[in-house]
């Protein structure tokens, strides 16, 4: 479904050439979720804002059903570690606002939109304003926000990080149940082990200076039919999160 082919960027200034990302290549199938995993600096946003079409790489493309992303960027959903959900719209205007951008809202699209609010416990809200709702209730916003579009791909930029952890293990939960409930491809970035091991079917982990891929990891399949929060628990949890561990200290990062 999104192919990426031999990416390669840098960023350019009057003084200095900085390469952040070098021959990238990787494909997705329909309906998987794929987590970039690496320290600061690596180019993981770099490639997710490629992949959405923000950036223009400097070498090499990205396609989604073989069609370059210039022409289906309608079909790519953005969830951010901020919500940026508009202060002064209350929640059903937050999460309509997709469409009506998109020029895609119909009464049918607005029901199922809102439809999509109250499976997240948020039929309630309609009427509120973002000041009173809580972090992880905002994220359940921005999340349906993203899926009233119906894009054929989410990428998820560390949409969990500025959550506490218990709020975070549960939404973790919520929007792999979702995506699978919607048969979502996802692209997730992500500093932590753990939540890639929890959420992924594939771990792509980078090495920096300039951005790469060093090695792929395959969630083991008995995790991926678990949910999050059952994968970590399990025995094959703690074996994937060693070797990961282990392979990071081996390109150097103790940040991990």
């Amino acid at each position: 479904m999104l192919s990426i082919n031999q990416i390669h960027h840098t960023y350019l200034t009057r003084t200095s050439a900085n390469t952040v990302l070098e021959d990238i290549s990787l494909f997705i199938e329909e309906g998987e979720f794929i987590s970039f995993l690496g320290p600061s600096g690596c180019g993981k946003t770099t490639l997710l804002s490629i992949v959405a079409g923000l950036i223009e790489p400097t070498e090499g493309n990205v396609t989604i059903h073989n069609k370059p992303i210039k022409d289906v960027r309608t079909q790519i959903g953005y969830m951010l570690q901020h919500d940026y959900l508009f202060p002064w719209k209350t929640i059903k205007e937050n999460v309509l606002m997709g469409l009506k951008i998109m020029n895609k809202r119909s009464d049918e699209a607005e029901q199922e939109a809102l439809a999509l609010l109250r499976m997240m416990d948020l039929g309630d809200v309609e009427e509120m304003y973002p000041r009173q709702l809580s972090g992880g209730m905002r994220q359940r916003v921005a999340l349906v926000r993203t899926l009233a579009t119906n894009p054929s791909i989410l990428l998820l930029d560390e949409p969990f990080s500025a959550l506490d952890f218990q709020t975070k293990l549960k939404l973790e939960d919520l929007v792999s149940s979702t995506l699978k409930d919607f048969h979502k491809t996802a692209l997730l970035v992500t500093h932590d082990i753990g939540e890639s091991i929890a959420m992924s079917d594939h771990i792509f982990l980078f090495a920096p200076n300039p951005g790469r891929i060093a090695n792929i990891f395959t969630v083991p399949e008995e995790l991926r039919t678990l949910s999050p929060l059952e994968v970590r628990q399990h025995h094959r949890y703690n074996e994937l999160f060693q070797d990961i561990w282990k392979e990071l200290d081996s390109l150097g990062k103790n940040e991990y």
